[in-house]
């Protein structure tokens, strides 16, 4: 089995340590973003992944191509050209001050790709499972129509869809996310959704927006995930990370899935975070993970959570870490004994 995931791989800009972009007179150069990071992941653990994406014919498009390359990800679908590469500068924050990002990905090449360009036919040659998130869509009403021609393509074809919700605010409102949601969500098999994802983008209240206290609210959490099935039954499974986030480093973690009709929750991480970045993107990789593997799903929601968890002490986009690492975690539920 080999997923294809789809999605925008930026330059990432970040000023070293915790710096703030008003003092820094240097940044730190690596690439991510949510789809890529997936199929990284995805990669390192042993899985067949392909990333599909639109990178500008210059040395930034070469060095993203390349950073790909180097984990194992199958790049050949990529397409080239257009002007430029997506830019996203982090701001890593610290105690009470939160972590900011600034984009700078206007008039980017895969912005600006349009859908005549992706043959669906071709690229989904030897694929038996699509991944986007909702910020594929929230770039732009051409990549809006580009994923939702993937997504029937993949229903007419036997191709599991999985969707990571993904929500991001200063990409669109959330009239527009549901709007678009509404569309692409009969096509969708497994279905990922956080915090403020159930009412952003699926129009479902689940999530009051205390993340200090998003753990205690499990019962609406469930709610959310089972009104989720009732309007779209084509989904097989909701699955859901619960945070209570107290400040930039501390917090605790755990997730949940809804699927045959049960919950299955996973242990609960007490973290000191060393940079809250695409833990969700692993947490996805986890989940995708497992379900290419077939594990029972208990150990599908225990492994998921662990690879997130384990995203949150490395810095960048992505999660570089192997299954035996994942499954280190999972089963000691963090032990951080050193290895010799």
């Amino acid at each position: 089995m080999k997923v294809l995931t789809f999605g925008e791989m930026m330059l990432r800009l970040k000023p070293p340590i915790s710096g703030r972009i008003l003092q820094t007179d240097q940044f730190e150069a690596t690439y991510g973003g949510a789809e890529a990071n997936v199929a990284v992941s995805l990669a390192l653990q042993g899985d067949e992944a392909a990333f599909l994406t639109k990178f500008p014919d210059n040395l930034l498009g070469d060095a993203a191509l390349s950073t790909l390359r180097k984990y194992g990800v199958d790049t050949s679908r990529i397409r080239r050209g257009g002007p430029r590469l997506g830019i996203y500068f982090f701001e890593k924050g610290a105690s009470v001050r939160g972590t900011n990002v600034v984009y700078d990905r206007a008039g980017s090449a895969f912005a600006t790709s349009k859908a005549h360009e992706y043959d669906w036919n071709q690229l989904f040659d030897g694929i038996s499972h699509f991944y986007f998130s909702g910020i594929t869509p929230a770039i732009s009403a051409e990549l809006q129509a580009t994923v939702l021609a993937a997504c029937k393509y993949c229903q007419a074809h036997n191709i599991t869809v999985i969707c990571d919700m993904n929500y991001r605010g200063k990409m669109w409102s959330p009239a527009a996310a549901q709007a678009f949601t509404k569309q692409v969500m009969p096509y969708v098999t497994v279905c990922i959704a956080h915090d403020e994802d159930f009412e952003a983008s699926l129009g479902i209240q689940a999530f009051d927006g205390d993340m200090t206290n998003g753990i205690a609210q499990r019962d609406s959490f469930q709610a959310g995930m089972q009104e989720v099935i009732k309007r779209y039954p084509n989904v097989k499974m909701v699955a859901s990370v619960l945070r209570n986030i107290y400040s930039v480093e501390d917090s605790q973690w755990t997730a949940m899935i809804l699927s045959n009709g049960q919950f299955y929750n996973s242990p609960q991480y007490q973290m000191h975070v060393y940079e809250g970045v695409a833990g969700g993107d692993a947490f996805g990789a986890g989940l995708v993970h497992g379900i290419l593997n077939h594990y029972e799903l208990q150990d599908q929601v225990n492994y998921a959570i662990a690879a997130s968890v384990l995203k949150l002490t490395i810095s960048g986009d992505l999660n570089l870490v192997s299954e035996a690492e994942i499954k280190h975690v999972m089963a000691t539920q963090g032990g951080s004994a050193m290895s010799r």
